[in-house]
């Protein structure tokens, strides 16, 4: 039972970032949510669309592996798995501050300032890294073939997505971009 509750914690959090994030910036008049809309070319729209989808059938797989599965017997496997899910909300939750105003969902339609600082010295896409973790985390807890694909599915999206994103952020900040690229690693780490 403790850890059905520690599980729906951190999911909880995560989430929690991610709306008061959205809510925040609404607030402020910026259009944070722009995955799958605007005047982008049709592989990026669907692209997003098929990414937004994933994601949502993934919060679902999660909270009912969290409430139908029986926990992973292994006792390491639990702390591993509790242990990447507190790394994946710290990932989701600085990225967000980091950000700043300048944090979309989906690639933008205006232009935003490049954020190099804080946890972005460390990995381009640390949002994704926070999601990727979080995955992982719920699939070590509470495993399931069905979470497990569910998963993968959301995973394999979101890279396709930073795929994306990674030629937009080239057209949109040229040099300065390619400079970061250089320097930053796509997940985690320096070269």
């Amino acid at each position: 039972m403790i850890y059905r509750i520690i599980a729906l914690i951190i999911m909880a959090i995560f989430y929690l970032f991610y709306i008061g994030k959205l809510v925040s910036q609404n607030k402020k008049s910026i259009k944070t949510n722009q995955a799958g809309t605007g005047d982008k070319p049709h592989k990026v729209i669907i692209t997003e669309r098929i990414m937004s989808c994933a994601t949502i059938l993934t919060i679902i797989a999660e909270v009912v592996s969290i409430c139908a599965t029986d926990v992973a017997s292994i006792p390491s496997v639990r702390s591993i798995g509790i242990v990447l899910g507190i790394m994946g909300v710290l990932f989701f939750a600085l990225a967000a501050i980091t950000m700043q105003d300048s944090w979309r969902v989906g690639i933008p339609e205006e232009k935003t300032v490049l954020v190099t600082n804080g946890i972005y010295k460390w990995s381009r896409n640390p949002a994704f890294v926070g999601f990727d973790l979080l995955y992982l985390s719920i699939c070590l807890l509470y495993f399931n073939i069905p979470l497990l694909i569910v998963s993968l599915w959301a995973a394999i999206m979101l890279h396709l997505q930073i795929l994306q994103e990674e030629t937009h952020m080239e057209n949109m900040f040229g040099e300065e971009y390619v400079r970061y690229k250089k320097e930053t690693m796509r997940y985690v780490g320096k070269r």
